[in-house]
């Protein structure tokens, strides 16, 4: 069953595709059935440019252990980095 629940968000980094690096400035992401994974449903995460065209686009499709590993890791490196390297990554500060 597709919960059909989609988060959409504005964010600042780089994601490399085909074409080599370029700026992601959107997310997407949803909880549905996958493209290419091997599950029944999978998180379903889009980082993308909409300005650069289809070919802006970094997906990903992850079975919901994986993805809440991976939530749980990135929060973890997040809280152990320093406050003022925090700080100094911070789009205002560059």
């Amino acid at each position: 069953m597709c919960t059909y629940q989609t988060e959409m968000l504005e964010l600042s980094g780089s994601g490399k595709g085909a074409d080599g690096w370029f700026p992601v400035t959107k997310a997407t992401v949803y909880f549905d059935h996958p493209v290419h994974a091997p599950a029944e449903h999978t998180l379903n995460v889009d980082l993308l440019n909409p300005g650069r065209g289809a070919a802006a686009r970094v997906a990903m499709e992850l079975d919901p252990a994986a993805a809440r590993r991976l939530a749980t890791t990135i929060l973890a490196v997040l809280d152990s980095a320093p406050a003022a390297v925090l700080a100094a990554s911070q789009p205002s500060a560059q």
